[in-house]
């Protein structure tokens, strides 16, 4: 575990609200051949978060966000909402400071 780990989206809340975070997720449930990626990206773009996301072999999502804290925990509360598509069961989650790596939020093959 890196030493910057900060822990989930509830932990991040003793942490600076303006800090910008990256949160990793693994989204479980019908989340592939649904349009979850596509809206997904449309969400993020539409919070100026930047980050990817792809289908993983298993079924599930994978996504690597990072912008704003709060702005990163509204996306996070999107994530396992009723709006996004498909049905969500379970985000597996952690999050850690931003590394700046990503300049967009693009789909991953």
């Amino acid at each position: 575990m890196s030493p910057h780990y900060i822990g989930t989206m509830a932990d991040a809340a003793d942490h600076d609200a303006g800090q910008d975070v990256r949160l990793r997720a693994r989204v479980e449930g019908v989340v592939q051949a649904v349009g979850f990626r596509y809206w997904t990206v449309r969400k993020a773009e539409e919070l100026s978060l930047t980050g990817t996301v792809r289908n993983e072999d298993d079924g599930t999502v994978a996504v690597v966000v990072e912008g704003p804290q709060s702005v990163v925990l509204e996306f996070r509360r999107w994530l396992g909402s009723d709006d996004a598509p498909g049905r969500v069961d379970h985000v597996e989650e952690s999050v850690s400071p931003a590394t700046g790596e990503f300049s967009s939020f693009d789909v991953v093959y």
